[in-house]
């Protein structure tokens, strides 16, 4: 079986993340990144699909030189070989112009040997959008099975995908035809630690660089000029206050209720 992970560089949660005063694009120089932690879980359930049969797991990503951190760690993680789009046009694309380029670049990946299954996590880490995938699915013309917290492979190409995927008062059972499109929540596994071994094993995975040219996507499509979202202004979250005591004079439910009523929260 042939699947293709679709992983993501993001800023650090724990760091000070902002925008770019230039563009207001999320700067992603100034701060560390790494692979984003949903995406993990899609590494680890595409592993655990071809360690129970047979196949290969290929890493895609979109993104500047940094980027090539996100496949190091899938790599380490287990998967096979990698493919990173780097081109500086890019810089600035929106979830739809994304969406195109991983699209041409698992097109281009399925020339040489087709590709049985998409795998995506549920977002990303920094955009938060979950849109991704369900354009992804478009743009290849596959069923997109969402939301993923368990997944089951019945065969390859032709076989079939059943996920449940969770709701608030129900679980739902959906079954897609292969190939086909998933996007798993962080409720589907536990994704692994590299080992050492996996460690060591990665520095001798292939991993290809593919520039815009190379999928056949003008520069036009992609990139803030064509982005259909942008973010217009930004500004510094303001610091904590120091918060208000009032003493209790007999008063205090009263002055409580109050407090609550004038900040709307009652």
């Amino acid at each position: 079986m042939n699947i293709v992970v679709c992983v993501k560089y993001v800023p650090d949660a724990q760091a000070e993340r902002t925008f770019n005063a230039s563009d207001n694009t999320t700067d992603r120089d100034n701060v560390d990144g790494l692979l984003s932690e949903l995406d993990e879980y899609a590494v680890e359930e595409a592993l655990k699909i071809v360690e129970a049969g047979e196949g290969e797991v290929t890493v895609l990503t979109v993104g500047p030189d940094q980027a090539a951190d996100a496949i190091k760690k899938a790599l380490q993680m287990g998967a096979h070989k990698g493919v990173h789009v780097n081109d500086a046009a890019i810089h600035g694309s929106d979830a739809v112009a994304t969406s195109l380029v991983l699209a041409e670049a698992i097109k281009k990946i399925g020339s040489e040997s087709p590709v049985d299954l998409v795998v995506t996590g549920m977002a990303s880490t920094d955009g938060t959008m979950g849109v991704v995938p369900t354009m992804l699915a478009e743009r290849l013309g596959l069923p997109a099975v969402t939301f993923a917290s368990e997944l089951t492979i019945d065969g390859g190409t032709g076989g079939t995908a059943t996920i449940h995927r969770d709701g608030d008062a129900s679980t739902q059972t959906i079954t897609a035809t292969l190939p086909a499109l998933v996007s798993v929540t962080d409720q589907i596994n536990e994704p692994r630690y590299p080992s050492f071994k996996g460690i060591m094993a990665a520095k001798k995975k292939p991993v290809e660089q593919w520039s815009l040219a190379d999928l056949g996507v003008d520069a036009s499509q992609v990139g803030l000029d064509a982005a259909w979202t942008k973010v217009e202004s930004f500004a510094a979250r303001p610091p904590r206050s120091q918060g208000e005591i009032v003493p209790d004079e007999g008063d205090g439910g009263q002055k409580l209720a109050a407090f609550l009523a004038e900040h709307k929260f009652v």
